[in-house]
């Protein structure tokens, strides 16, 4: 890491958080340790940071309040290194030319939107993002499309990394085997999502070799976006490189920090935004190198509805890959393979067209969608909570 130990600890104030409290002050930034944080200054901690050649920031996807931390601290870098690069995983690689264009300042945000084929590619509510998109245009800091299509992960996670051909790997080279620790802690994630294991009343097997090609799609994502934030420091040396992504790609290590260090890019410094109704109990030593504390509201206006599904078209409809833990699709009875051949009366031949009828859905209202599963056709009504 560019932030070595000894630096950190530096910089410490001596103020710890601990478990059982508020775990991160909000508007602080502190070094995670065992059931808490110690805080730390955070103009100095950046001014380390901006000598990395690659610095991480999480997210969870729908929250503003990450991405407006997110803002901050790439503004707070970019004056300390304006020499800049900003790898995000929102975009596949196949769009490249549009965020090019883009920070050029050839395109509108509605042109810029469309041509990146955000409903597609990403779905999340576009407001979330272009604050930063915009930061990047501002000062003409290059923007790279980190990712790979959906589907290519997909894929390994149905077949295995061997099973796909090299030339349909979009250049994703061998993953580098992952830490123990870093299976242990996906197999929590698949164990809430192995419909076939629940529907024959089994607990999920770690040696089940489906949920090792699931390990297998995971590190292939983390894969390719080192892939490209490594690209990028080889192209630029002089430039820091900041990455945009989920936190699950990077906090403990175990993700895109692991598959960089492999590729021979050492200087990594991972930040994570703390929310302040978090569980202590996550936080330790080695999570990030730093958390800031904020204060996220439970409901946040920027917030447009979700269902809770990640969808892929299908011939006769579009189909639900795998739906969210705890969500109106789940509350709803959907589930993952269903093909929804019908939403509010259209037969929606597109991801964006289920996106769009979802996003127009008031507090407190139903909708009717009718799905295919397998041989049978089942109506049901997701029904969206009233406004709090």
């Amino acid at each position: 890491m560019a932030i070595t130990m000894a630096a950190i600890f530096s910089l410490l104030r001596g103020e710890s958080f601990a478990a059982g409290g508020e775990c991160v002050a909000v508007g602080a930034w502190a070094v995670p340790k065992s059931g808490g944080a110690e805080r730390i200054d955070g103009a100095a901690l950046l001014r380390e940071a901006a000598r990395a050649q690659v610095v991480l920031l999480g997210e969870t996807h729908d929250s503003a309040e990450h991405h407006r931390w997110q803002l901050q601290t790439l503004a707070a870098l970019h004056a300390q290194r304006p020499d800049m690069v900003i790898a995000l995983e929102m975009f596949p690689r196949r769009v490249q030319p549009v965020l090019d264009r883009w920070v050029a300042g050839e395109l509108t945000e509605a042109e810029f939107l469309k041509a990146v084929d955000w409903r597609e590619v990403w779905r999340f509510d576009p407001g979330l993002y272009l604050p930063i998109f915009n930061f990047a245009r501002m000062n003409r800091i290059p923007m790279v499309a980190a990712n790979v299509e959906r589907s290519l992960t997909r894929e390994v996670s149905a077949k295995g990394y061997d099973a796909i051909p090299a030339e349909k790997r979009e250049g994703v080279t061998r993953p580098a085997p992952p830490a123990e620790a870093y299976v242990a802690f996906l197999f929590a994630s698949y164990g809430e999502h192995d419909n076939e294991a629940k529907k024959n009343g089994r607990k999920p097997d770690r040696n089940d070799p489906a949920f090792r090609r699931f390990v297998e799609g995971q590190q292939v994502w983390d894969r390719a976006l080192a892939q490209k934030i490594a690209e990028s420091v080889a192209r630029r040396p002089g430039a820091l490189v900041v990455g945009v992504m989920g936190s699950g790609h990077v906090v403990n290590g175990f993700g895109v920090p692991h598959q960089l260090r492999d590729l021979g890019v050492k200087e990594i410094a991972v930040f994570v935004p703390w929310d302040r109704a978090a569980d202590c109990k996550d936080l330790a030593a080695g999570y990030a190198d730093a958390v800031f504390g904020l204060a996220v509201p439970a409901v946040q206006a920027s917030q447009r509805p979700r269902l809770g599904v990640w969808l892929e078209p299908v011939e006769g409809g579009v189909r639900i890959g795998q739906v969210a833990k705890d969500s109106i699709a789940e509350t709803t009875g959907l589930r993952d393979g269903d093909v929804i051949v019908e939403i509010a009366g259209i037969a929606p031949k597109a991801n964006a067209d289920v996106a769009e009828v979802v996003q127009r859905q008031a507090p407190g209202t139903w909708l009717p969608i009718q799905v295919k599963r397998q041989s049978e056709t089942v109506d049901l009504v997701a029904k969206f909570p009233p406004a709090r």
